[in-house]
């Protein structure tokens, strides 16, 4: 399992992105394979979590023309920066005992 760590800092989040932010986590839940997506702000910080199965599928989500538009819209309007980390999970454990995602 891979885990992209999504960091940014916002420049300014407004109604248009909010729904653009909903877009794109169904979209990669619903057509990706994305096991599970979180994503959290504070104030100007926003930090997003999505879990995949494979590198494979986070490729193909990146590429994808919604989300490249997304991105390219981001990078344009929403954020003044952002940082992305993809990560092997090599174990995983919690209380109680979750069931794997």
């Amino acid at each position: 399992m891979f885990v992209v760590i999504f960091r940014a800092k916002a420049r300014a989040l407004d109604a248009e992105y909010s729904a653009m932010a909903a877009q794109m986590r169904e979209l990669a839940l619903t057509q990706f394979g994305c096991l599970d997506f979180t994503a959290v702000t504070e104030g100007d910080q926003e930090i997003a979590l999505s879990y995949w199965p494979d590198e494979a599928r986070i490729r193909a989500w990146k590429q994808h023309t919604d989300h490249l538009m997304a991105q390219r819209l981001g990078r344009e309007r929403w954020y003044a920066s952002y940082s992305v980390e993809i990560a092997e999970v090599t174990r995983r454990y919690s209380h109680p005992p979750a069931t794997p995602v």
